[in-house]
């Protein structure tokens, strides 16, 4: 119990609570927004913020994240959302929740290891770029038209003295969130000149509502009704770890400190079934919202929680208050929330990186940005990076020779045999001309899939036919085993090689 709420841990309480003060404020806008984008009441979406922040702020993979209704869940459920519905919809976040649980229970977040820094860095600027992107409605009137005359510039001016806040105040003090103070200054600038006419919270939506009620999704529960919603629930579930363990990746860079991974994935399952069991369109970490609250001073998970318990309170009686904060605040908030997020170090290191590391980053951004779907941007990066390091490592593969006095010609391999390299490999071997004995040594190399297995098969098939033995020296234990089962033609020998370990993560 003491290692799940970190009790050991100090926390400054000062700090968690305007962090998360700060968080929850800029949460209101945001779940709203993403709500109307897939065509869900605002409620809806501020729900799943009081429910997604509050479990997995407190059973979440590690202190300081925040996690609520996002846009690239709100994209996935737009479809079903006009098709069926908000009962599929909420099914369909009950399924996703489930989805991510299992992944949790057998521990596959630790696969976003697997994704390369150029991918991540890609990730981050393309959603730097959506921050940014995703402001643009604030500075347009109901017609979607630009605003223009004295509107335009209250609006520009309101953005400019928040941003003037937010980048000014820490150089002077940081015993505050310069967020918070931001938001504060320019409410209170509005409340006392009011011929400032400018956009509130008001004006996007109303916030009121009382305490979400439990209810069991109301649709048939059939095999056709799974067929309906399973690939949104996949789809989501997917686009939701990705974002929330990549997020925890770049937390875990700002803070230098690590998370946990497979609770993280563990948590933002379970907070989605509640999600869905309690009106929520269900969401995952929210980056813009998890860096406001770092930079906040926020370390322990006391923000989050208060973060959570904060936007229930301004649902069920702070809505009148709360609506009326302009949204120019929010807007130069998450204006600077992009700047911040933007890596501008991965711009210099263009010259300096592997072109390849380049085009993927640019890939993903583009991706990310453009498409709004993280998912695929993701993925595509990954593909492309492992068949990069794929083709890298194919041409790695080298044999130095040797023959000894007793005739026996000795092979010494280098680099891995895999798919890629195979047909380099089987070039390096003169059968017709090479001694009745040949050894293949693979101290310097490893057999690491199938495809090796297969190559070493018919290369063995190949010198058994011209009545030459061929012996395979110094291979890991687990390699051995697949050649041994693989084909009695191959003979291994083991003496004096080394013991392999493999490094096993129990997180």
């Amino acid at each position: 119990m003491k290692k799940l709420f970190d009790f050991s841990q100090k926390v400054n309480y000062k700090n968690e609570i305007l962090a998360g003060l700060t968080v929850s404020l800029v949460l209101v806008p945001e779940a709203v927004a993403f709500a109307m984008i897939a065509g869900l009441s605002p409620l809806t979406g501020l729900y799943a913020g009081f429910i997604m922040g509050l479990v997995t702020s407190v059973f979440g993979g590690r202190p300081g994240m925040i996690s609520g209704a996002t846009g690239a869940v709100a994209i996935v459920l737009v479809v079903l959302a006009k098709s069926h519905g908000i009962e599929y919809i909420l099914a369909t976040v009950i399924l996703a929740g489930i989805l991510q649980t299992g992944a949790g229970l057998l521990k596959l977040g630790k696969f976003i290891r697997l994704v390369p820094q150029p991918v991540v860095f890609g990730f981050v600027n393309g959603l730097a770029v959506i921050i940014f992107m995703s402001q643009r409605p604030q500075f347009e009137d109901a017609a979607g038209n630009w605003l223009t005359g004295s509107n335009l510039y209250i609006m520009l001016g309101l953005v400019a003295l928040t941003v003037l806040i937010i980048w000014g105040l820490p150089k002077i003090t940081k015993s505050v969130p310069a967020a918070l103070v931001a938001i504060l200054v320019v409410f209170g600038v509005v409340t006392l000149f009011p011929g400032l006419d400018t956009k509130t919270i008001g004006d996007v939506a109303s916030i009121a509502g009382k305490f979400p009620e439990f209810s069991i999704p109301e649709i048939p529960f059939t095999f056709e009704t799974l067929k309906i919603i399973f690939p949104y629930a996949a789809i989501m579930a997917g686009v939701g770890l990705i974002e929330s363990l990549l997020t925890l990746n770049i937390i875990d860079e700002l803070t230098e400190t690590r998370g946990n991974s497979n609770r993280e994935t563990i948590a933002q399952g379970a907070g989605n079934i509640l999600a869905g069991l309690f009106g929520g369109m269900g969401g995952c970490v929210t980056i813009g919202q998890s860096l406001v609250n770092i930079s906040s001073g926020a370390r322990a998970r006391l923000s989050g929680v208060f973060a959570s318990l904060m936007l229930l309170i301004f649902i069920m009686y702070g809505s009148s208050i709360i609506e009326k904060i302009p949204m120019a605040a929010l807007t130069g908030v998450m204006i600077m929330i992009a700047v911040t997020t933007f890596e501008w170090a991965s711009l210099k290191t263009f010259t300096k990186m592997p072109k390849s590391d380049v085009i993927i980053m640019i890939i993903v951004t583009l991706i990310t940005a453009i498409v709004h779907n993280i998912a695929l941007a993701v993925g595509i990066g990954v593909i492309i990076a492992a068949l990069v390091f794929a083709w890298d490592n194919a041409k790695r593969i080298r044999a130095r020779k040797s023959t000894d006095g007793q005739g026996i010609k000795t092979y010494e391999m280098y680099g891995p045999l895999f798919f890629g390299s195979v047909n380099a490999f089987t070039e390096k071997f003169d059968v017709v001309k090479d001694p009745k004995h040949v050894i293949i040594d693979f101290k310097d190399s490893r057999v690491v899939d199938m495809s090796a297995i297969e190559a070493l098969n018919k290369l063995t098939e190949r010198y058994a036919k011209v009545d030459k033995k061929v012996q395979l020296k110094h291979l890991s234990p687990d390699c051995i085993i697949l050649l041994q089962n693989a084909d009695k033609l191959i003979d291994v020998n083991v003496i004096d090689d080394p013991t392999y370990k493999v490094i096993v993560d129990d997180l």
